[in-house]
């Protein structure tokens, strides 16, 4: 009896600790917090215990999800974020709001993102609360924090200098090329113009792209990897609303056992593309190493890092995940946004198309230094960047208990940076931020606002995106081999109704008619 009688109270005891914590955890804190920041003005939506707003936020994407705009209108923001829009206007640009039980502090003021991207202090860390985004990019550059972001930087960093981005222009071109004679071949068939859906065309091409520039593999290697990581990322986000409970991962749900199958899938082609480049590498005879791409210098990394590599295998892989799905993902939709607006701006796409040609010529390859003088091309890009930028928002993690803004921040605060909702604050970038404004850039970046600091589609501070010069120079490069071909003319059947999947896409796609040129 006495023996039994002890477990039944360890065990009894084991239960009152948990729901005491649970208590703290899901009833207390989010009241003690709310009440604190309210003492210092940050109000927001009341807590709901357990789910804090997350009901709220998907019912008020629900309800946007089923609106469509005018071509002309480019405010997606009541579709994708409507929960910003309605509590900005309640509460102001800094509000507090609930995922499940964890506070998220909305950052809508340039000032106050400007102190959260710009530390180097490690004060604000990646937010790494949903563990299927994390299959998906992998912790690599993206996901990493201090010492560790540093060595991966100092390993991915050389692949992407301006020279070693000229030398991909090439293929980059060659990659697009194919993709247009395909064009070309359905147009020699059906006339003078041929109806084309361009956002899958152009993942293909932008996977393609980063297939050969980052891997050195064919489209036809990389697709396996491509296809996986893109049903990744549609699992990814359908949890994106959902309470984030850990011990809820090791479940044997549906979803956790298809994002384990497709997490071994894409480690598994991937390993397979290093271990085909490391059997190359082993009968060099000519010291020609792993080759010169990113996957060749951190193999490199790993080979000569002595006792300590500087990154180890599994670490390798996880790069590999990141940049194939940052490289072809984010480019492939900053495409599509593009060609959008070149055929809703005709006037546009003929200067455009005119810079081109005074530039690179009628059909001529585009090279390095030519995309570079494309001023117009450039401004017409980050206008686009501004109006329909990849990423609506990004995260950061409050390290510690912290003051931001004369504002005290609990440790493990989420910290949102509503991106598209400052990318059209009209006390930022003037009364006309709703409007299609190249011109708006004419002189730079830093300038094109109010604040130096506006433009977030590549983020900003230390943290900014690795990729973002890869990116605009593959973006620069497909537009002027389009513009020099085919004119653009947005056809019927289009609907415009962005969507967010993690990153922003047409919801119906984007059928184009193409006319030759």
């Amino acid at each position: 009896m006495g023996p039994a009688w002890m477990v039944a109270s360890a065990v009894a005891a084991v239960l009152a600790s948990w729901a005491f914590n649970a208590l703290v955890r899901l009833v207390w804190r989010p009241y003690a917090v709310a009440r604190r920041l309210r003492a210092q003005g940050v109000r927001g939506p009341a807590y709901r215990f357990l789910a804090g707003n997350l009901a709220e936020m998907k019912r008020l994407r629900a309800e946007g999800a089923r609106a469509t705009l005018d071509v002309g209108d480019h405010d997606f923001v009541p579709m994708v974020q409507p929960h910003h829009r309605k509590w900005i206007s309640l509460y102001g640009r800094t509000f507090l709001y609930w995922n499940g039980a964890t506070p998220n502090l909305c950052l809508a003021d340039v000032n106050l993102v400007r102190q959260v991207l710009f530390d180097r202090t490690g004060l604000y860390p990646k937010n790494h609360i949903n563990q299927y985004v994390t299959r998906l990019l992998g912790r690599g550059l993206l996901l990493t924090d201090g010492d560790e972001w540093k060595r991966h930087r100092k390993v991915v960093h050389p692949a992407f200098n301006m020279d070693k981005l000229k030398t991909m222009t090439a293929t980059m071109s060659d990659c697009a090329l194919s993709m247009i004679s395909e064009w070309e071949a359905k147009l020699a068939k059906g006339g003078d113009a041929e109806v084309v859906e361009l956002s899958s065309q152009f993942e293909e091409l932008t996977a393609d792209v980063i297939s050969r520039t980052a891997f050195g593999s064919s489209y036809r290697e990389g697709r396996q990897v491509f296809l996986a990581q893109r049903e990744l990322q549609f699992l990814a986000f359908s949890t994106a609303f959902d309470v984030q409970i850990p011990a809820l991962r090791y479940l044997p749900t549906r979803n956790n056992l298809r994002t384990r199958e497709l997490d071994r899938r894409v480690r598994g082609m991937l390993m397979d593309i290093i271990k085909a480049r490391l059997a190359v590498a082993g009968k060099d005879t000519a010291g020609g190493g792993y080759g010169h791409d990113l996957l060749g210098l951190m193999l490199e990394a790993a080979e000569h890092g002595g006792e300590a590599p500087t990154l180890s295998m599994d670490e390798i892989v996880d790069e590999c995940k990141t940049f194939f799905f940052a490289g072809y993902d984010t480019t492939s939709h900053l495409l599509t946004w593009a060609c959008f607006l070149l055929s809703t701006h005709p006037e546009w796409q003929g200067r455009l198309r005119e810079e081109v040609r005074q530039e690179c010529g009628a059909d001529e390859v585009p090279t390095g230094d030519a995309l570079n003088r494309l001023r117009l091309v450039n401004m017409f890009l980050l206008e686009t960047l501004r109006l329909y930028g990849p990423v609506s928002l990004i995260q950061r993690k409050a390290g510690t208990d912290l003051d931001l803004g004369g504002v005290r921040v609990p440790e493990g605060a989420i910290l949102t940076i509503p991106i598209a909702t400052i990318h059209r604050d009209t006390e930022v970038w003037g009364d006309d931020a709703g409007e299609f404004r190249p011109e708006r850039f004419q002189n730079g970046v830093t300038r094109a606002a109010k604040h130096p600091n506006a433009l977030l589609a590549f983020s900003s501070g230390p943290r900014s995106c690795i990729g973002q010069n890869f990116a605009m120079i593959e973006a620069k490069a497909v537009v002027a081999i389009i513009l020099q071909r085919f004119a653009l003319e947005l056809s019927p059947t289009y609907v415009h109704a962005p969507m967010d999947v993690i990153t922003l896409r047409p919801r119906h796609g984007l059928p184009m008619l193409l006319r030759s040129l």
